[in-house]
């Protein structure tokens, strides 16, 4: 369970005029709840990479917005992509795998780093592009008119990706156009004019992903897969372990893990990041030294700390039934 998500101070900027191009969000979840955005368009004209508001979610070149699932197991149930407004198919891929990107695929991945996708041609020289979709799932052919909110295909792992997403790019006349900050090309700020959402999603400049238990420290691949969780423990369980799963930390964060049970605190760590990590997760527990854990109920908190400040909270609960016999 979400506990809190403090979403940005910085003021989002009003979407453009009625007439103006305008986009819908394109995938079937919510935003901080069963999705998130990883990535946004990079603003930094040097070799560094900053997002419009001048945080940290983005990297070097970066040319769209990246709308990830937190788990495997999301993508794998099936995510609806949705045109983001009125156009035309300019063109579609469907023949790529589902599969993270590794140095043993890379030349098959070369040259189509997007995956699956669709590009939508729309009027006064707006385009927007959709990457990194399901093998299978593309809906719509070259030549197509679609409306927006029409379903496309679904979120996949295809192309050059670590990570179920989609990622949307937008351009006007061939040039890159960031959907939150369209006429901040190489700047940014709290004030960064116009968006071209006709609902701006709210920015979150991290936060915590999803968090649970287990016996051992999980195997990362395990938990973004989302099959890392073994709740409820035993009571008889050779240890129990806290986890949570985080998105765009940064240097000097700190991500608390606490679990308080039925005799009062079990787990309470406190780890500082030592340099910015787009993903990461963090577990801490205790093991069983003789007898049993008592039964009751078991309530972890996950908080990501920025500054002193919480940025993000997740609450997991468990109950730890009574030893057999």
């Amino acid at each position: 369970m979400r506990a809190a998500a403090l979403l940005t101070a910085i003021s989002l900027a009003a979407p453009a005029a009625a007439g103006d191009f305008l986009l819908q969000f394109p995938l079937d979840c919510t935003l901080g709840e069963d999705c998130h955005i990883q990535q946004y368009t990079d603003h930094d004209p040097g070799p560094g990479a900053a997002d419009f508001t001048c945080g940290s979610l983005s990297y070097e070149g970066h040319k769209g917005t990246d709308i990830a699932l937190p788990y495997l197991s999301g993508m794998q149930a099936g995510v609806t992509v949705r045109a983001a407004a009125d156009g035309v198919v300019l063109g579609t891929r469907d023949s790529m795998a589902d599969e993270y990107a590794t140095d043993g695929n890379a030349a098959r991945i070369a040259g189509k780093e997007c995956g699956n996708g669709v590009v939508l041609r729309h009027g006064g020289g707006w385009e927007t592009q959709y990457c990194h979709m399901k093998q299978g799932s593309i809906r719509v052919e070259s030549g197509m008119k679609v409306k927006a909110g029409d379903p496309l295909g679904q979120v996949g792992l295809s192309g050059n990706t670590q990570f179920p997403h989609l990622h949307l790019s937008v351009r006007k006349d061939g040039e890159v156009a960031d959907p939150f900050a369209p006429d901040a090309r190489g700047s940014c700020g709290p004030d960064t004019g116009r968006t071209l959402w006709a609902e701006p999603p709210p920015y979150q400049p991290g936060g915590v992903l999803g968090a649970g238990f287990s016996t051992a420290v999980p195997d990362y691949g395990a938990i973004k897969n989302g099959t890392a969780d073994e709740a409820p423990l035993a009571a008889d369980a050779p240890a129990f372990v806290f986890w949570a799963y985080a998105f765009g930390g940064r240097a000097g964060d700190s991500l608390e893990l606490t679990v308080a049970g039925p005799e009062g605190e079990l787990v309470s760590q406190r780890e500082t990041l030592t340099k910015n990590q787009a993903q990461f997760f963090r577990a801490a527990g205790r093991r069983l030294r003789g007898g049993h854990w008592p039964a009751g109920t078991y309530t972890g908190r996950a908080r990501l700390l920025r500054n002193g400040d919480e940025v993000d909270s997740f609450i997991r609960s468990m109950e730890v039934p009574r030893p057999r016999g």
